[in-house]
């Protein structure tokens, strides 16, 4: 209930103060915000018109209470005895009036989960991935040898990934990877660890289920209730990525302005139900239920986190230059940004055999929106205490990783493996 009235104030205040940007600013997300800000503001109303009749009951209580003591000290016990029934029906009356502001503010609080967070004016608009800005390049296309073969068709071709064992085992999305191809996950797993806490982001090994709290704190729930495994008995989720536990390290913590920004990274598998299992699209690794990643987290100053997000950018891009894979950077358009981003980039890798791009990361600002849930703030000495800003990236997730490696590096002979890779491998060639 504590943060459910924390969330609400300060989203309220924003829409009271600036009702017209943020319609505007959320219709830049395809989000037609009007209606539920009219309903949000009514109930607003209501709300403080109750609670204005709820302090003055208390305050007639507090009165009251004070001259039945003073009438008995008096000897006036009959007077006192009058009032004393007085004051069971204000009792009475203030704890129907506290229902009724308990209902409104949960109403309130409904609607208002509903809302996205408003994004950056930075945002491009538009409505599908086909309306996202392309913002940078790199890297030649490979151009492969006749006869080269997308990656499903090479890990049977190797014996390197069994798509049917994983449906034998538990169903479509599940891989088992077997042999170098196992040994290669593993090895990207450490060279990003390596790579993040070289760059002085501290390593994390989180749980790898959330509570419910935790998954409403980073913006999952209620906006991906479907989309999560949900373990009923225990009312706990697979994490969809290590972001969650991670940001929920600092759920109602307030830092010291000298300890931002916070940096983590950890890996953990990943778990997403809505992975589908139909077209080319998701053929082999392209689309999963349980993958794994390497994600990056930084709690900041709100006046640095959009320089910190150009810093996340340019930490990913270069992750992608020692893998020799060509990659854009995509500034994502207002109808294909996530529920809880302000700003998101988007990395794709070029995929050699599909010739087509697949998406390997997203890196985005959240600004206030996840930090207004989870209550986490900074504040020096004695000053009022402010929203920390929050950002965080995949760097990297592994399945388009391993298409693309395992496509682009194809040879006659064999597949190449990165040089960057070799020492984590402890092989140069997968044949």
């Amino acid at each position: 209930h504590q943060i459910l009235a924390h969330q609400l104030m300060l989203q309220l205040n924003y829409i009271r103060e600036k009702k017209d940007e943020a319609i505007e600013r959320l219709a830049i997300k395809n989000f037609d915000a009007k209606a539920i800000i009219e309903q949000v503001l009514e109930l607003d109303n209501d709300r403080k018109r109750t609670q204005n009749e709820l302090d003055s009951l208390l305050n007639e209580a507090n009165i009251i209470a004070k001259q039945v003591g003073d009438l008995f000290k008096q000897g006036k016990k009959a007077e006192a005895d009058e009032l004393k029934n007085k004051s069971i029906a204000v009792k009475e009356s203030s704890n129907k009036l506290a229902e009724q502001l308990k209902s409104i503010e949960e109403q309130q609080h409904k609607l208002l989960v509903q809302v996205p967070n408003t994004p950056s004016f930075k945002v491009p608009k538009g409505k599908t991935p086909a309306d996202n800005e392309t913002v940078f390049q790199e890297g030649e296309i490979p151009k492969l040898h006749a006869g080269a073969k997308p990656h499903w068709e090479l890990a049977e071709q190797y014996d390197l990934i069994d798509f049917e064992l994983g449906v034998k085992l538990t169903g479509a999305g599940f891989p088992v990877y077997k042999g170098k191809v196992a040994r290669l996950q593993r090895a990207l797993i450490n060279f990003f660890l390596d790579k993040a806490t070289t760059a002085g982001y501290l390593e994390i090994q989180p749980p790898i289920m959330v509570n419910e709290a935790s998954g409403y704190a980073t913006g999952q729930l209620p906006d991906k209730e479907g989309q999560m495994y949900h373990a009923t008995i225990d009312n706990l989720y697979l994490i969809p990525t290590a972001e969650v536990p991670i940001t929920n390290i600092y759920r109602d913590v307030i830092v010291k302005t000298n300890q931002l920004p916070i940096k983590m990274c950890g890996y953990t598998p990943c778990f997403r139900r809505e992975a589908g299992s139909y077209g080319k699209d998701v053929r082999g690794l392209n689309r999963l239920h349980q993958f794994d990643k390497v994600e990056i987290v930084q709690i900041t100053h709100p006046e640095k986190s959009y320089q910190t997000l150009e810093d996340m950018r340019e930490y990913v891009a270069g992750l992608l230059r020692d893998l020799e894979l060509p990659f854009r950077i995509l500034k994502l358009c207002g109808g294909d940004m996530s529920f809880a981003s302000a700003l998101t980039y988007d990395f794709e890798t070029f995929s050699g055999a599909q010739e087509k791009w697949l998406e390997v990361s997203s890196v985005s600002n959240f600004e206030t929106f996840q930090s207004n849930r989870l209550k986490l703030r900074f504040k020096d000495g004695d000053s009022k205490p402010q929203l920390a800003h929050t950002l965080n990236g995949s760097a990297l997730a592994l399945p388009r990783i391993v298409a693309s490696l395992l496509e682009n590096n194809q040879t006659p002979e064999g597949i190449k493996i990165p040089k960057a890779l070799v020492p984590y491998t402890g092989f140069d060639l997968i044949n």
